[in-house]
């Protein structure tokens, strides 16, 4: 009967220990979340096809913010912005000459009433000065005198009013000349800028401090338009990525600080959370493990304090052992 026994009791007891070993890590949930290390590049590219002139980094190489990193040939944009630039002169040159005051040809109209009215003007008063004499000496009626005086002051009316549409129009055209000058020196500035915006697209800046993480074309090489030159590793766009299981999301919120392990690094790292996954996911195989297979996670990111490589793993500490 014992024998019988025996190897039952081994039995449930092996079942047991295994159950256990299986069973016991989910139940007490994860010690640290791996996680990895993430790097976000930025690919430079000058706007139109030409030959790399020059390229002043090397793989591998620290920049820093506004440092050159490559030209592609100018001569053809270089061109570009001389034309504009002597079209900003022109430009300028045609407002300063319309400030002069020159009148144009259609002014000559005015002139020409103006003169017309001025000799009106003289022969009423000559008419007037016939036949006041002739009144007082009672050879025309005083009505006479009466309709030559209303005709010189007429006159004298006529005169004024062209004389004001002569100083209007001429006013007016100055005005219209200047104005139409300034337009285009503004639109040929406007030019002038495009131009030397295009220019300084060829040869771009580094934009923050990065490692230069690819080089893709070497000088003398043709590079086509909008195609990465080379490509940046800005030091702000290296972060940690991790996933959080469900049940611990609450405690995960961008601003937080979290405590991370790295093979090789010193101890007390830290990162800030900066994104929180609004979506929840399954494990990622790549992270498979005993404590988290199977587990619905959301996925978070952290710019670590110090400078790491991207592709290399990392423990992250729950907020809760960490603080």
């Amino acid at each position: 009967m014992r024998r019988k026994i025996l190897p039952l009791i081994l039995l449930l007891v092996a079942a047991g220990l295994i159950a256990l070993l299986v069973l016991a890590p989910r139940l007490k949930g994860p010690d640290v979340l791996t996680g990895y290390v993430e790097g976000e590049p930025l690919y430079l590219a000058a706007p139109v096809s030409g030959t790399v002139e020059q390229v002043f980094v090397r793989r591998g190489q620290e920049v820093s913010p506004g440092q050159r990193l490559f030209v592609v040939d100018p001569e053809q944009l270089a061109a570009q912005r001389d034309q504009a630039a002597a079209e900003v002169a022109a430009a300028q040159a045609q407002a300063e000459d319309a400030r002069q005051g020159q009148r144009p040809l259609e002014l000559a109209v005015f002139d020409a009433q103006v003169a017309a009215a001025e000799a009106r003007a003289r022969d009423a008063a000559a008419d007037l000065r016939r036949i006041r004499p002739l009144v007082q000496k009672g050879i025309y009626a005083p009505a006479r005198l009466d309709d030559a005086e209303a005709a010189w002051q007429a006159a004298q009316a006529e005169v004024r009013a062209a004389a004001r549409r002569r100083d209007a129009a001429e006013l007016g055209a100055r005005q219209g000349q200047v104005e139409a000058a300034d337009q285009r020196v503004r639109q040929a500035q406007a030019g002038l800028a495009a131009a030397g915006a295009r220019l300084s697209d060829l040869a771009p800046v580094a934009p923050a401090a990065a490692r230069v993480e690819e080089v893709f074309f070497q000088s003398g090489e043709w590079a086509g338009a909008n195609q990465p030159v080379l490509a940046l590793l800005p030091h702000d766009r290296i972060k940690l990525r991790f996933f959080v299981p469900e049940t611990d999301l609450a405690a995960y919120r961008p601003g937080r600080t979290v405590r991370f392990r790295c093979d090789g690094c010193r101890d007390g790292l830290t990162a800030q959370i900066v994104f929180v996954s609004p979506r929840p996911e399954f494990t990622p195989p790549v992270i498979y493990s005993r404590e988290s297979r199977d587990r619905l996670v959301y996925l978070v990111e952290a710019r670590p304090s110090v400078r790491l490589n991207p592709g290399q793993p990392v423990d992250v500490l729950p907020l809760e052992a960490a603080s």
